[in-house]
């Protein structure tokens, strides 16, 4: 009996001394395991005469019990610390304020905002819209829009050109988005109703001019195409893009190769504050080129200009946006500055559409 009594004060310091389930376990396996100490007195009963295991069979099972409980009691209090331990680890600050969603905390970039009103605007008046390659020919970006090579109207852009290929020709990246008209009239019949937003390039850089911004070009091609037309369609872009009610616009006779008679816009606004407001005052600001399509353009394109007639307007679209938005700057259009962003972007989720309020 001493022998047992010995052993069941080895395990119980065997116990209370395991600090974790893994040594718990370990302690388990040796006094209850297959080869255990306890099993193994269990099995020299058999072996026992009739007397020996009337004795000696309840007390060592009685130290079976008393072992098995003294286990499941150490792993018990053993599991809670541990997932005390690991709640303390891993609790939540609650007082924190909540992260934003991903749809919350992301801007689009005001850029493609205003494009996405652009097309908006368009799209209801039935224009689609018309894309083409930033480097472009010099007969798509000069010579078909009535530049003929040596003519000092190919000085009005300051261009970006490329080394010469093999066979001395240089491309260019486009100084403008009306290549795209070319290769409309190349490729499509009128009638023709398109918009083009896109990147353009030339040497210019300050606060009003970037090497690389964005222009937006209209056109319209067909046989009845003609002034009060284009005077109706630059209105009711203005009115619902600067979503105002009414709008006064002045047309003053300017020069463009590609358009003839050629006119530049002026759009009514106020001054007097700290921020520009359009349809009211008396002041004027230019906005955006017009013109009726040079007939060179539309034999350049493939048309008979004694048959079809078009007109076509242009007008930066980064300068746009800032008039709407009150973006003082246009470097910081490009610097990548997330707070600029974060103040000037738009969620996600605020797409531009006319019935909802292009900037609601």
């Amino acid at each position: 009996m001493d022998d047992l009594v010995q052993l069941e004060s080895v395990l119980a310091a065997q116990i209370e001394a395991a600090n974790d389930e893994a040594a718990i376990e370990a302690v388990r396996v040796a006094a209850l395991g297959k080869k255990g100490s306890i099993s193994e007195k269990l099995k020299s009963l058999g072996s026992m005469s009739p007397e020996e295991r009337q004795s000696q069979g309840p007390a060592i099972n009685g130290l079976k019990n008393r072992i098995t409980e003294a286990l499941t009691a150490r792993k018990s209090a053993l599991k809670d610390v541990a997932i005390a331990s690991r709640l303390e680890k891993e609790k939540v600050d609650v007082s924190l304020p909540v992260r934003a969603a991903p749809a919350e905390r992301g801007r689009i970039h005001p850029i493609s905002q205003v494009v996405d009103e652009i097309t908006a605007i368009f799209a209801d008046m039935g224009f689609s819209i018309a894309e083409g390659p930033d480097i472009e020919t010099d007969y798509y970006n000069f010579t078909a829009l009535n530049f003929p090579e040596g003519h000092p109207a190919r000085e009005m852009h300051d261009t970006f050109f490329f080394n010469p290929d093999e066979n001395g020709e240089r491309r260019v990246l486009r100084t403008h988005t009306s290549p795209v008209q070319i290769r409309t009239m190349e490729s499509q019949k009128p009638p023709i109703r398109i918009v083009i937003p896109g990147k353009t390039y030339r040497m210019d850089s300050d606060a009003t001019h970037s090497p690389m911004f964005h222009q937006v070009e209209g056109l319209v091609i067909d046989k009845t195409a003609n002034v009060a037309n284009m005077k109706w369609v630059l209105e009711e872009f203005c009115k619902a893009f600067f979503e105002v009610p009414s709008l006064k616009m002045r047309f003053r006779p300017s020069y463009f190769p590609f358009t003839e008679p050629s006119l530049e816009v002026d759009i009514q606004c106020d001054r007097s504050g700290k921020e520009v407001k359009f349809g009211e005052g008396t002041d004027w600001m230019e906005i955006l080129g017009c013109g009726m399509v040079h007939p060179n353009v539309l034999r350049a394109g493939g048309l008979d200009p004694d048959e079809y007639q078009g007109f076509a307007w242009g007008m930066g679209i980064d300068r746009i946006a800032m008039l709407k938005y009150g973006m003082p700057d246009l470097r910081a259009f490009f610097d990548a500055d997330v707070r600029w962003l974060q103040h000037y972007g738009f969620r996600p989720l605020d797409m531009p559409t006319l019935f909802g309020g292009l900037s609601a």
